[in-house]
């Protein structure tokens, strides 16, 4: 060596060091030369942002020497990987520079797991399941896999994470979609909160640092595991229908057994005694037959068609005759049938018999069966009147000054049929059926 020539030597071999601890090596330095020479001394390469040299300066006489030590604090943190590092130490003589040496080692810093994990939101609610977001940070400095597990105390929960087992750099972070779903529903009542846990570690190594498949670790493998308790969450599950439905849909059966067992007989009962009175007119009697003969039926009266298809019933009814003539004429009255299929248009008719005048002062109408569609009544040529069959189940008209229809001439009720009604049996008609009575005086024309 030169005059001021330095040996610098390290005395142990290479060091281990655990992240967040602290590990120690020394150096000894030796002055070879024949002055007095001062060294100083630094750390250099990946260790130096750790690791320091006390002191970091020393002073030697010729043929003296001198033991630094090495002081190596990794912070546990995820940028100070795992695995060995090269540590090196200047040192540099102050009188002579050029004569620098960097004396090498290995450092070796110890693996450690360690993960930041979040569970959002914490809480939620639905019908059947709900999605949650686990969101993970690998804090430690060694890669892995990442496992997920839930948990629930009576298994009345599945769980399902995508991805299942994402791997994770030193320092890199991930979110991991959850969905948590109950085996059945809930239909009324109130709802119901499923507590669950979440475990989150390395897909090698349980909670407790140990390796999950049964092996025992290496020495060194795994410097520190960070035992985390469990996440923690909630499902709150909902009924399909809301408790005041349940109130709401009783008190409805409760109104249609009121109508089926109280209303709707005493509706038929009435139906059936209007459609009843409807129809009971007087018959005519033998006198009005002879003198002028049965209106419809005879003296030029129409027949009621084959098969009840709906015309005059009974030849339009006749004519009753009572005691006590006015004007020189007989009461009289008529009834018409008229049945009609849905959707068809029938027209009844009672024509006046020759030789007559029929004074009208009264008609009556009975939808009995309260069919729906359009009457209109005729005298003659003069329309009376055109009613809806859905407004009424009975109706009348009166006249103090009677209206006459000339011999020959017709009343007619013209019927469209909309929609068949419910007679008093409660079983829906297969087609509408509509009464007309016509009541007055039926005279003689004069000549």
């Amino acid at each position: 060596m030169t005059a001021s020539a330095a040996s610098a030597e390290i005395e142990i071999p290479p060091v281990t060091v655990t992240p967040g601890g602290e590990a120690t090596t020394t150096l000894t330095v030796r002055n070879d030369g024949d002055i007095v020479e001062a060294y100083t001394l630094e750390t250099v390469g990946d260790c130096a942002a750790w690791s320091t040299v006390e002191p970091a300066r020393v002073s030697l006489y010729p043929g003296t020497s001198e033991t630094v030590t090495i002081r190596l604090a990794p912070p546990r943190a995820p940028e100070v990987r795992a695995g060995d590092i090269p540590l090196g130490v200047r040192v540099l003589p102050v009188e002579h520079p050029e004569l620098v040496r960097v004396p090498e080692t290995t450092v070796h810093v110890e693996a450690f797991r360690e993960l930041r994990r979040e569970l959002q939101p914490r809480r939620r609610r639905g019908w059947l399941g709900a999605r949650y977001r686990v969101a993970v940070r690998n804090q430690g400095n060694t890669a892995g896999e990442i496992a997920f597990a839930g948990q629930q105390a009576g298994e009345e929960l599945r769980f399902g994470f995508t991805p299942s087992r994402p791997r994770l750099e030193p320092g890199e972070s991930t979110e991991v979609r959850l969905r948590v779903r109950t085996r059945k529903l809930i239909w009324f009542g109130k709802p119901v909160t499923w507590p669950f846990q979440v475990d989150v570690a390395h897909a090698d190594e349980t909670a407790a640092g140990e390796r999950s498949d049964g092996r025992d670790r290496a020495p060194g493998e795994y410097a520190t595991v960070a035992q985390q308790p469990p996440l923690e969450g909630e499902f709150v599950q909902l009924s399909v229908f809301p408790k005041w439905l349940l109130a709401v849909l009783a008190a409805l059966v409760a109104l249609l057994i009121a109508w089926f067992a109280l209303v709707r007989p005493a509706v038929q009962s009435t139906a059936k005694q209007a459609a009843n009175d409807a129809v009971s007119k007087p018959s005519p009697s033998p006198s009005a037959t002879q003198q002028g003969g049965t209106p419809g039926a005879g003296g030029g009266g129409q027949s009621k068609p084959a098969g009840g298809g709906g015309g005059a019933g009974s030849g339009g009814g006749g004519s009753s005759p009572a005691p006590g003539a006015v004007g020189g004429g007989q009461q009289s009255s008529a009834t018409i049938d008229v049945q009609t299929d849905g959707g068809a248009k029938k027209t009844g008719v009672y024509k006046v018999p020759a030789g007559k005048v029929f004074g009208i002062t009264d008609i009556v109408v009975a939808n009995f069966q309260g069919d729906e569609g359009v009457l209109t009544i005729t005298f003659g040529e003069r329309k009376i009147t055109t009613i809806a069959l859905e407004t009424f189940r009975n109706q009348d008209y009166h006249w103090v000054t009677p209206i006459e229809i000339p011999e020959n001439a017709t009343v007619t009720a013209n019927v469209t049929c909309a929609k068949p009604g419910t007679p008093a049996t409660g079983k829906q008609a297969s087609g509408c059926d509509e009464v007309l009575n016509v009541s007055g005086v039926l005279s003689d024309v004069e000549r």
